[in-house]
């Protein structure tokens, strides 16, 4: 069970975790000991709110595939166990960073005295360009 919120766990059954085989160079292991976890999370038959699955399937992420699939791929560790709950830590962050709230932005228009000094720094910039030309 992994406990996303207070009100809110996904259940061991809706997790499909997959042990594969590390990538790159490794020492006696990584051609014997599947230590990395291929994690999937189906958004669409999971049992979250349905607020968070809008959000979920929202997002621009290339860990969610069109169908609606949550994958992530951990193999930092050189142990199954800490590749696995790493994995399980990250799909947790993605889902609670669904649903955090943007705060609006507000439109502002620049101060006069703001717009003085930008204009002032462009002449004085210009001007020590002009002198920079050939003398006639």
């Amino acid at each position: 069970m992994l406990q996303i919120s207070n009100s809110v766990s996904i259940a061991d059954w809706e997790l499909e975790l997959t042990a594969i085989r590390s990538q790159g160079s490794g020492g006696q292991n990584v051609n014997k000991v599947a230590t990395a976890i291929h994690l999937r999370f189906d958004i669409k038959r999971s049992s979250l709110p349905q607020i968070y699955k809008e959000k979920l399937l929202a997002l621009n992420d290339s860990r969610i595939t069109n169908d609606g699939v949550i994958v992530i791929k951990s193999q930092s560790f050189r142990t199954q166990e800490q590749n696995k709950q790493d994995a399980l830590d990250r799909l947790k962050a993605l889902i609670q960073s669904a649903m955090v709230v943007q705060k609006k932005r507000r439109a502002t228009k620049p101060t006069k005295s703001s717009q003085r000094k930008r204009l002032d720094s462009k002449k004085k910039h210009s001007h020590t360009k002009a002198l920079r030309g050939k003398i006639i």
